[in-house]
């Protein structure tokens, strides 16, 4: 997987503990490693619709994936109702 710093990724599997969900999209700020030798992770900024940055999270590199032209953007609230 080629990922460029600074460019929009999708999700691939739910990432509970940040309420994301598999498709949410986030911007990739830096790649870190893991302080115990384990799997690479990602430094993510999620942007709500407006461009406003509403959160920064670790992921694992395995959880995140590079847009593609068949994808479809949607909208959901990241207020737990």
């Amino acid at each position: 997987m080629d990922i460029e710093l600074y460019q929009e990724i999708a999700l691939n599997r739910d990432i509970p503990e940040h309420n994301l969900k598999k498709g949410d999209i986030a911007t990739l700020i830096d790649f870190i490693e893991h302080p115990q030798e384990g799997e690479k992770g990602c430094i993510l900024e999620i942007f709500n619709p407006l461009g406003d940055s509403v959160k920064v999270v670790t992921v694992p590199i395995s959880a995140i994936k590079i847009l593609e032209a068949d994808d479809v953007l949607t909208t959901r609230s990241l207020v737990e109702i």
